[in-house]
């Protein structure tokens, strides 16, 4: 469906989500908690990053938008960091060790890696050794403002991908792989 097609964002004429259905609920009840929540940023995180992480050109890791910005192999490398880091607040150790980039691939792997150990942990009975609310304000939210630019710098380099109602995503809560469910809604 394209954007001219039915109403702009797929919604259709009820503006207000009441599906109840059981794959929108956790254990019998709808996600209620700040750890959730987190686990469902992560899947957001993953989500997003699957599709833009994807079939980019081969140059594309070392594209220089101009002086002072950032590369794409230098934001997916910092991403990594933030979701490590995250993981070891949560833990406990707030240390920050950002490591070097490396190639595309190893480091989206990287990427979705410390997703999973985060998610993982997040879903395990571990205390939580940071406030809940400032991972998600600080390291993050800050993940998603670079996937932002990593959609940017994809179509200043001239390798677009489609855009996509995210509301509509099949987002998983625990699904936090490179292999993500397809789009339910991609517009150009």
């Amino acid at each position: 469906m394209s954007l001219g097609e039915g109403d702009a964002f797929g919604l259709g004429d009820n503006l207000v989500d009441n599906d109840r259905s059981p794959d929108r609920r956790k254990g019998g009840r709808l996600m209620d908690t700040a750890r959730e929540f987190l686990r469902h940023t992560l899947a957001t995180l993953a989500y997003r990053g699957g599709k833009i992480i994807k079939d980019v050109p081969d140059d594309f890791a070392t594209f220089r938008a101009g002086n002072g910005v950032r590369t794409p192999i230098e934001l997916l490398a910092h991403l990594g960091d933030l979701v490590e880091w995250s993981s070891n607040m949560a833990q406990g150790n707030p240390a920050w060790n950002p490591a070097a980039p490396s190639t595309w691939s190893e480091d989206s792997e990287r990427f979705f890696s410390a997703l999973k150990h985060f998610d993982e942990y997040l879903g395990s009975d571990g205390a939580i050794g940071a406030p809940i609310e400032r991972l998600f304000q600080g390291p993050l939210a800050d993940a998603l403002t670079h996937l932002g630019q990593l959609v940017m710098l994809r179509r200043i380099a001239g390798a677009p991908m489609r855009s996509e109602n995210y509301y509509k995503a099949s987002v998983e809560t625990g699904r936090v792989g490179p292999d993500q469910n397809a789009p339910q809604y991609e517009f150009d």
